[in-house]
């Protein structure tokens, strides 16, 4: 067997079976302990999170960002090629019904995303140059009692995402543009390293200037186009709503065959592409959730359930109606090649360049999340003094990645998502009571307000 089958084995166990089981029941967990926190406090989540929306809003520094900033910053990094390709991939490979089982995994994931952001609130710290930071690591460490762990996390985050994940971001950016305008892979390649460079070098301000700004607007451009297709679609829009739910315990009534799906192939893409996508319990979005500057742990808490439902019920979900709506699904096309089908169906000769342009938000916006996440971790392990390599090695990853597309480097990018999610789950689970006394107290202070 070659190291390419070898690996996709792994993975193939990794995220077909032990990460949804383990994610999904973390996420089940939370959400009895927590008495179903994401349904109790979701009003309040949204009021906190669009009460104050400000585009522009106070420049981030040492004490971290606005708790805005910080959920922007989590969204970009969420909502990346998943939300365009992972939906499409998930539909045909499992039918209509995957997209069930996506809702299922992210209802239970926002209960597991609040977790996340109220330990890297508790637990974050501040650098050797004096400015906060934190994520799993940190709470892995000083609340969980496991420096080995801590350690492990740290190096498997870095990999996944801040080198491996960002040459795939940057890969799909220049396979987007080669297609819809004939641009070069190399040059998309370096434009997308230079930019990310500029953002770098600026720090934490820079990184919350640029994704304050950035998410709200890809996210506006996508769902614009995405309505206007289904305005014209109209018709077709009550079908495909009930082919999800039908789908999801009998694909083939919901395909009328096209697709040979079982309900186990449904559940099984619907759970691990939404999974992938949200990133609830991965271990990622805490960095950006512990430098928001908020009065109780638990407000930024509500945070992470805002995340988790943009990112899966708004975006991801958009993606699936249109491909449902124009009828493109043929069992033949899968991935992001769908979702132009889809987009080329509802816009005409627009279509392609449309899902090129959101896809070049979604992704760099992505590439920009990631490397922070990742520079945390850095700042870990080695102090401020590893963050200019670390610049260095990011932005050359990036332009490689624009034009090389080796299987076992995708492959290799799935395998090291999935080791970094074992010790935060471990973490997770440990630290429940810290996570219910941050939610019960957030509660108690609002009852007293309330008299």
């Amino acid at each position: 067997m070659d190291l390419l089958s070898l690996v996709q084995d792994i993975n193939g166990i990794l995220w077909n079976y032990v990460l949804i089981f383990l994610l999904c029941g973390t996420g089940i967990y939370y959400t009895f302990r927590l008495r179903f926190v994401q349904v109790r406090l979701f009003g309040a989540a949204f009021k906190k999170a669009f009460g104050g929306l400000n585009l522009f809003g106070e420049r981030a520094g040492s004490d971290g960002m606005s708790s805005f900033q910080s959920l922007a910053t989590a969204i970009a990094a969420q909502v990346g090629t998943g939300n365009l390709a992972g939906a499409a991939t998930a539909i045909a490979m499992g039918g209509p019904g995957a997209i069930f089982w996506m809702y299922l995994a992210a209802f239970f994931g926002m209960a597991t995303n609040m977790a996340e952001a109220i330990l890297g609130q508790v637990y974050k710290t501040r650098d050797d140059h004096g400015q906060i930071t934190g994520g799993p690591a940190y709470y892995i460490r000083d609340g969980f009692g496991s420096p080995a762990l801590a350690t492990f996390f740290s190096v498997a985050i870095i990999v996944a995402l801040g080198f491996i994940g960002n040459m795939v971001q940057s890969n799909s950016i220049a396979d987007a543009f080669h297609t819809a305008f004939g641009v070069p892979h190399l040059g998309v390649g370096i434009a997308c390293g230079l930019l990310g460079a500029f953002i770098f070098i600026g720090g934490i301000g820079r990184i919350a200037s640029v994704t304050e700004k950035m998410v709200p607007l890809m996210a506006g451009l996508y769902l614009v186009g995405g309505l206007g297709i289904l305005v014209f679609h109209a018709g077709s829009l009550i079908p495909a709503i009930k082919s999800i739910f039908i789908g999801a315990f009998d694909p083939v009534a919901a395909t009328g065959g096209i697709i040979g799906a079982t309900v186990k192939q449904a559940m099984r893409y619907g759970i691990a592409r939404g999974l992938f996508s949200n990133e609830a319990g991965m271990g990622s979005t805490p960095h950006a959730h512990a430098v928001a500057k908020v009065r109780m742990p638990a407000e930024q808490g509500l945070m992470g359930i805002v995340a988790v439902f943009i990112d899966t019920f708004v975006v991801l979900n958009m993606t699936a109606l249109v491909i449902l709506c124009t009828g493109v699904l043929d069992g033949k096309t899968t991935g992001i090649a769908l979702t132009q089908a889809a987009f080329t169906v509802g816009m005409g000769a627009f279509g392609n360049p449309f899902v090129a342009v959101c896809l070049l938000f979604f992704a760099f916006s992505t590439i920009v999340g990631w490397y922070f996440f990742g520079e945390a971790n850095v700042k870990y392990l080695f102090g401020t003094k590893g963050l200019m390599p670390y610049r260095i090695l990011v932005v050359g990853f990036i332009i490689l990645g624009a034009t090389l597309k080796v299987d076992l480097v995708w492959e290799l990018a799935d395998t090291f998502n999935g080791l970094m999610v074992l010790p935060n789950l471990v973490a997770l689970i440990g630290l429940f009571k810290v996570v219910a006394k941050a939610v019960s107290e957030y509660e108690e202070d609002g009852k007293l307000k309330a008299h």
